[in-house]
């Protein structure tokens, strides 16, 4: 069968299994926009390609399939970069097609022409010039491949618009095999390892499963929890794998990290084995590394081995997926006794619920004549919505309170933007989730800050009939910035105030198709909420009005070690040591 280079594209994505892919038309692309018409696929037409990228990485988080961005050459493939970087740092699989001007123009700075893949090599996991029209099939195909399988991530394909013309026909073949020399990714751990690990496990007194993104990426919740439980040996969920243990399991102590509870930070700090599943030992996790743990020897199990030893030295290191480990940890485990075979950890068990009576997650009541305390808000916001609801969240004061705060007890529920830190995430993010999942509730979590910078996106929502939900935590600052300027620069708040009126979040959702709300009291909260839950036809956003001198506690200063971990100011002094001053 002869087909044109812009019919064979969407041929590729449609054997791929894609059924909805994110994007915007322009020159270099248009051609492959004409066939869209005809084609199975469901286009989401969106008003910034930033937004694209979010919209496909969300879809991605929720569904567990690659996500699709299509943009054109130059300032469209530009705008990509971020949310491709943020991909790549969040593991998060995807397939970009990007346009580009004709072959015999590259190199001539025609218009909107843009190095797309020398922009783009260190924000993707590979990425592709097609040079060949009859390519088309082969490197769609082998760009699913290469983002879904070993450490998930983007890959771009950027195609010339000549090779997308009319006159650029071939005969059609379905892609079957791949030949990418030099990609073989590792997904069965090294039993000698595996047993090895095992028995460090059997012989800790002061173990803690740390458990990451890997997790979730490898599907892996299930096993998790059956190791867990075997063990008996207590669990954090980082920020990217929030969900993936359940909060109301007694062996969740909950996040840890900079913004972690105290209980999370200081288990890990005061461990005598680590067993990292999943995780890369982010700074943010961290602290201080040359401080962090210091006792703890370290199992580390990652499917990317470039992971091992790259922060901290691993005693015993396994490349390969996380699920597959666990399973065969989890059989080992058995034989040298199971449950049944674990040591006295009585004192270990004593020290943990010690912490969490002593530093509980806390905030103040409300003031009266006051705005919001924005955890209240949250709290409220889960209480309200079913157990299943995907949150997503931007980045700052809001997206901690959100991890905080919400009680996670299902996995892929919970979107953000970890590693990139992604101001303006959570508008795009929660909408490709909702096209991937349009039967769940999906509520996104934003700072006014983040609201502005990708707003437009809910246009896209309210015309694509994909009815997210939005909470503003508004109060009127940058948020995590005032905060570190109140903390570490003497109360110098420079260009972080936003003002407190401008802009009318209410009349902004309106005019954008959404129904708005504004909410200033306590006993507006729930009402609203409900009321918003109840709305299906459109997007709904709600502008919380919150205090501006609200802090995130805990918090770790950066640069200093988990043991200085700051609690709330109302938890100062209480332990005579020093640890939570």
């Amino acid at each position: 069968m002869q087909i044109n280079g812009a019919q064979a594209v969407l041929k590729a994505l449609e054997h791929e299994g894609v059924e909805t892919v994110f994007g915007m038309p322009g020159g270099a692309i248009l051609p492959v926009y004409d066939p869209l018409i005809e084609s199975s696929i469901r286009h989401i037409l969106v008003r910034h390609e930033q937004g694209a990228g979010h919209m496909a990485s969300g879809y991605a988080h929720a569904t567990g399939k690659p996500g699709v961005a299509i943009v054109t050459s130059g300032p469209a493939a530009t705008n990509m970069v971020t949310a491709l970087l943020d991909a790549m740092m969040d593991s998060i699989p995807m397939v970009c097609i990007t346009g580009q001007v004709a072959l015999p123009a590259i190199g001539t700075d025609a218009f909107q022409e843009a190095d797309t893949t020398g922009i783009t090599m260190s924000a993707t996991k590979h990425n592709y010039l097609v040079t060949k029209v009859e390519d088309i099939p082969q490197v769609i195909h082998d760009a699913f491949h290469l983002a879904t399988t070993g450490r998930p991530g983007p890959v771009l394909v950027d195609i010339p618009k000549d090779l997308v013309l009319p006159d650029a026909v071939f005969e059609w073949y379905e892609p079957t095999g791949h030949d990418l020399p030099g990609y073989n990714p590792k997904t069965e751990g090294d039993p000698a390892s595996i047993a090895e690990a095992s028995k460090m496990i059997m012989a800790a007194k002061r173990p803690v499963i740390y458990s990451g993104g890997g997790i979730l990426r490898s599907r892996a919740a299930d096993e998790l929890r059956t190791l867990a439980e075997m063990t008996d040996i207590p669990v954090v969920t980082t920020l990217m794998n929030r969900g993936g243990f359940p909060d109301d399991h007694e062996l969740n102590l909950g996040m840890p990290g900079m913004h972690g509870n105290y209980t999370a930070v200081m288990a890990m700090q005061e461990a005598d084995l680590l067993i990292a599943l999943g995780a890369r030992f982010d700074d943010r996790v961290t602290g201080a590394r040359d401080k962090f743990a210091p006792d703890a020897k370290v199992i580390h199990v990652d499917i990317d081995p470039a992971e091992l030893g790259k922060v901290r030295f691993a005693h015993v290191p396994i490349a390969g997926d996380a699920k597959s480990i666990i399973t065969e940890m989890i059989k080992e485990i058995e034989k040298l006794g199971g449950a049944d075979g674990q040591p006295d950890r009585d004192a270990w068990r004593q020290t943990l619920s010690g912490w969490q009576e002593k530093y509980p997650l806390v905030y103040g009541d409300h003031e009266p004549g006051k705005l919001l305390k924005p955890q209240f808000v949250i709290e409220k916001l889960a209480e309200a919505c079913p157990p299943d609801t995907i949150l997503c969240s931007g980045v700052g004061q809001h997206q901690m309170w959100a991890s905080q705060y919400w009680t996670f007890n299902h996995p892929y529920t919970w979107i953000n933007s970890g590693g990139l830190g992604t101001m303006g995430y959570s508008i795009p993010a929660a909408v490709g989730a909702k096209a991937g999942m349009p039967d769940r509730m999906v509520w996104a979590v934003d700072g006014d800050g983040c609201f502005q910078m990708t707003s437009q996106e809910l246009i896209t929502a309210a015309v694509e009939h994909i009815p997210v939900k939005v909470a503003i935590l508004n109060n009127s600052w940058l948020g995590m910035v005032r905060q570190w300027q109140e903390l570490f620069y003497d109360e110098r708040f420079s260009e972080t105030h936003f003002g407190s009126e401008i802009p009318n979040y209410k009349m902004w959702a309106e005019a954008m198709g959404c129904v708005g709300f504004r909410v200033d009291s306590p006993e507006e909260v729930v009402p609203t909420i409900q009321k918003a839950n109840e709305i299906n036809d459109r997007p709904v956003v709600i502008d919380f009005r919150t205090q501006a001198e609200e802090n995130v506690y805990p918090m770790v200063p950066a640069g200093a070690s988990n043991s200085e971990v700051l609690v709330d100011p109302s938890q100062r002094d209480a332990d005579s040591s020093g640890e939570t001053s």
